[in-house]
């Protein structure tokens, strides 16, 4: 199978990462690393885990006094980063950089101080550095957010962009 072209690595070898082994594969860091811990990931396939949201978390304190909960964008990039660890395992990828170039999101319930968030993402395609995913969480059970998002790893996108010819005048 081709890592690059459209097949998904398909070696079906089942991982997980600590909070430390996490940061090889995903490039945010505190504040804004929005995972704890990867339970489990085949890579070009899936990955789950979760996010503790205690009242330490930055954003709590404004958003907002009296009634803090976790804002949409937040939600939507938990959701997203972990989005991107099936992508960012698979064999081949040098640089863990990921930019995301398309999110649809929908929210179902508000998630406060003391939730726990699973997190479930599995990869919809992959192909030439371009990577289509689909996320969902739960609290205590019951469905918190879904997102799907469109991801790119420019480490392997760049490769197959048609080059510009200069001129020499």
């Amino acid at each position: 199978m081709s890592l690059h072209g459209g097949d998904i690595y398909m070696e079906n070898k089942i991982i997980s990462l600590d909070a430390y082994e996490l940061q090889k594969y995903e490039p945010n860091r505190f504040p804004f690393l929005y995972i704890d811990r990867v339970l489990e990931c085949v890579p070009g396939k899936y990955a789950r885990g979760y996010k503790n949201f205690t009242n330490n978390e930055w954003f709590f304190p404004i958003h907002y006094e009296g009634h803090p909960f976790v804002p949409a964008a937040i939600q939507t990039e938990t959701l997203s980063q972990m989005a991107t660890i099936p992508f960012t395992t698979l064999p081949g990828i040098e640089q863990v950089d990921v930019v995301g170039s398309e999110w649809r999101a929908k929210f179902h319930r508000e998630i406060v101080p003391g939730d726990r968030l699973d997190i479930e993402a599995e990869v919809i395609s992959w192909n030439r550095g371009v990577g289509k995913a689909k996320a969902k969480s739960w609290v205590d059970g019951k469905l918190a957010c879904e997102v799907e998002v469109t991801l790119v790893v420019p480490s392997i996108f760049n490769k197959y962009r048609i080059k510009k010819e200069t001129k020499n005048e």
